[in-house]
């Protein structure tokens, strides 16, 4: 059910810009030969001539619709030209589309806040735009106005034809409007100089809506089509849905419409006037009564998202009537291509925009044998998403396979499914530092990595934890560094020895490590088998010792001498600090990534925000609860 969001405190202007048969528009553009002839694009499918998912004006005048198929709009329109949809893995590739769009979005996002709601129609918050050019350059003159603003539509401007143009820009530069009208004019204004960018940059037309919220613009923005633009002053809304079906309004146009039409006997959004709120309670409850109240008279606080990029991505494939899939490997096979286009599109956005997926969704549509008018639908199933091809194919065939035991409720019956889809979800920017856990274990000889690389890819390596999402190109290790080589048979015996200390204490650690949830992610970032490791707290940072069989570190002699380490220790103020004969990493508290912190295990988190929050009490934990633990020193 949908919710109420809170009203902003100022008026807003915002606007939702529509690509006008954009599909046609890309290929017209390909081949110029198509332009200003009746054309459609068609879907890849063979079975009489294709589905229609978009068709130019021109072969909408001879009637053919986009709910025909392409043999049908042949006969409707004997010269219509049908350019069907690039194919790839056996289906519709609409990156051609997808990128043309990404053309038009870098040109609209240019004046204000805009969101990407598909291929072909973005949001845009125009406030702070308008705003500006109310202050310094508002319009005050009619004659100023420029052509494409001038043919502006505006709900409740009456005016024969012959007069539009001029009462329009009357419209637009009346000194006597309101606050929120002037607002709105000037984002007119600058919505059609975007629109006319937009076409001469990519030869690309499109129509828009500008009103105060995204409701309202998005239902006006389709209202005069092709290549206009339609504004919606406050004192208009309600006439103009009054008499708006009900619907036509988003999130009505489903269960709750319907419940709305059959209920309340509710056709249009002016009826919704006529019932109180607490009649509205009664039917829908407390949140569903505010949303509706309010949409009846054309309030909406949903504010536009600042995002360019796809919230999914996803991948699907229809298999109508004898296409329908009967068994389990022709479903894995349309699977494993879905899966790998899946794969490809989240790969290149995680290289490209520094994006991960967090969720692989599955969804399908089936029937059981005899059992036509079943109202059990396949449901959909999901599982955290694990980048690599062969791990999401595998992953997305054990969901259908749980999908399809729960769709049969166990009955040994047959079954076909008539549409597949994979869907990558829960889309989140790496935050800066997601790899920087090795700048927290760097060594002497080895620079910290940049938060975010040049080239970033997933782990392959099953053995690692799925949390750890990116893997770095250059992996850094804490490995210790003689300060001078020493000769190696002068030494043998001693060698010899160290080694021995060196694989007794190795494989007294590793018996403790597998009990750890997640330790691979840190230790596989350290070098077990040349060092041994010291680490001690201080209030305000840590310091590791990492040191050679023949070295000793200052904190080693400190203890030898029964000093307190802290005295040798108390000038070192830098991140790094590299006492003389051995190596020595300190890093500030305040340096701490919390989002490097969520990747280590629980007890680590524990120990770390000790760290950060000291407790008063001191604490007296068991050992192999503590980094140090992990860490111990050898004695020799």
């Amino acid at each position: 059910m949908p919710v109420a969001r809170p009203e902003p405190q100022e008026p807003r202007v915002i606007a939702h810009v529509d690509m006008d048969c954009f599909y046609v528009q890309v290929e017209q553009r390909r081949n110029l030969v198509l332009r200003g002839q009746p054309t459609a694009v068609v879907q890849y499918n063979d079975w009489k001539g294709g589905g229609l998912i978009a068709v130019s004006y021109e072969a909408r005048g001879f009637g053919v619709k986009r709910s025909m198929r392409g043999d049908e709009a042949k006969r409707v329109c004997p010269g219509i030209n049908l350019v069907q949809v690039p194919v790839a893995r056996g289906k519709a590739d609409l990156n051609l589309y997808r990128s043309a769009g990404s053309e038009v979005v870098a040109i609209l996002a240019s004046k204000g806040k805009c969101e990407r709601a598909s291929i072909d129609e973005v949001y845009l918050d125009l406030t702070d735009a308008a705003k500006e050019m109310l202050l310094q350059a508002p319009p005050d003159s009619p004659e100023e106005i420029f052509m494409e603003a001038a043919k502006s539509n505006i709900l409740g401007l009456l005016s024969d034809a012959g007069e539009k143009e001029k009462n329009v820009r009357a419209w637009l530069c009346r000194s006597d409007a309101d606050y929120q009208d002037k607002l709105l004019a000037c984002g007119a204004i600058i919505v059609a100089q975007l629109r006319v960018r937009v076409l001469e940059e990519t030869q690309f037309t499109c129509s828009a809506g500008i009103a105060h919220n995204k409701m309202l613009a998005k239902l006006v923005s389709g209202m005069h089509k092709p290549a206009q633009q339609t504004v919606v002053p406050s004192s208009s809304v309600q006439d103009f849905l009054a008499s708006l079906p009900v619907k036509k309004m988003k999130q009505l146009g489903g269960k709750l419409g319907s419940s709305l039409q059959d209920d309340l006997g509710v056709e249009t959004i002016g009826d919704l006037l006529s019932f109180t709120e607490d009649k509205l309670q009664e039917q829908y409850g407390v949140n569903t009564r505010t949303w509706l109240w309010k949409t009846a008279r054309g309030i909406s606080g949903e504010e536009v998202e600042d995002r360019l990029l796809p919230k999914s991505h996803g991948c699907g494939k229809t298999f109508p009537g004898p296409r329908a899939l009967k068994n389990s490997a022709s479903v894995k096979g349309w699977l494993d291509q879905l899966c790998e286009e899946l794969s490809e599109r989240i790969q290149s956005d995680l290289n490209q925009n520094k994006r991960i997926a967090q969720t692989l969704t599955l969804h399908a549509r089936a029937s059981k044998e005899n059992e036509r008018d079943s109202t059990k639908k396949f449901p959909s199933k999901s599982c955290p998403l694990r980048y690599g091809t062969g791990k999401i194919q595998e992953d997305a065939m054990k969901l259908f396979e749980s999908g399809l035991h729960e769709f049969l409720e166990s009955q040994n019956t047959g079954w076909s499914i008539t549409s597949l889809s994979v869907t990558a979800s829960k889309i989140f920017d790496i935050p800066s530092g997601t790899s920087s856990i090795l700048r927290y274990i760097k060594g002497p000889s080895s620079a910290a990595p940049p938060a975010i690389p040049d080239s970033l890819s997933v782990p392959e390596d099953p053995s690692l934890d799925n949390d750890v999402f990116v893997k770095p190109i250059h992996e850094e290790q804490c490995q210790p560094s003689m300060s001078e080589k020493e000769d190696n048979n002068a030494h043998s015996a001693s060698a010899i020895s160290a080694k021995q200390r060196q694989a007794n204490e190795e494989k007294r650690i590793s018996k403790k490590l597998p009990e750890v949830k997640g330790t691979s992610s840190i230790l596989k970032f350290l070098s077990w088998g040349q060092s041994t490791f010291h680490e001690k707290r201080k209030s305000d940072g840590l310091i590791c010792s990492h040191q050679g069989p023949g070295s000793y570190s200052e904190a080693n002699k400190a203890e030898e001498h029964n000093v307190p380490a802290e005295a040798g220790d108390r000038n070192n103020t830098s991140s790094c600090a590299e006492p003389s004969g051995s190596n020595t990493w300190m890093f500030n508290i305040q340096d701490i990534d919390p989002a490097v912190v969520e990747e280590l295990p629980p007890e680590i988190q524990r120990e770390i925000q000790g760290w950060v929050r000291p407790s008063k009490h001191p604490s007296t934990k068991r050992r192999g609860s503590t980094i140090s633990s992990y860490f111990p020193p050898t004695r020799s």
